[in-house]
């Protein structure tokens, strides 16, 4: 039997890190915070929440992409997991920070 490589899962949350609340996106799932663009280690699979890790997962670059816009590398503080993950710049609410993914692709944080 084949499963589903990606769960729409798009609730609302509080961020871990800089605590500011993040509201559902709209059109697909959120897994990382718009303002600090930090994530957790929750996934498994996009959006199914089965990772146990739960650590914090830093945001270390952002490469621009043609067709894509941003991708934003994480790296799990607590077991050093590498995830790429899609940027949010067509929410209906709460866009990614643009100026800190800016900042992320040119190294300077």
């Amino acid at each position: 039997m084949e499963q589903k490589r990606f769960t729409k899962n798009d609730s609302a949350f509080t961020c871990a890190h800089c605590k500011k609340e993040v509201e559902p996106m709209g059109t697909s799932s959120r897994n990382h915070c718009p303002f600090c663009l930090w994530s957790l280690h929750v996934d498994i699979n996009p959006g199914d929440r089965a990772n146990e890790c739960g650590g914090q997962m830093r945001p270390i670059r952002s490469e621009p992409d043609a067709k894509r816009g941003f991708i934003i590398i994480h790296k799990c503080e607590k077991c050093g997991e590498i995830r790429r993950n899609r940027a949010a710049l067509d929410a209906k609410t709460q866009n990614d920070n643009r100026s800190l993914l800016i900042k992320l692709t040119a190294g300077n944080i």
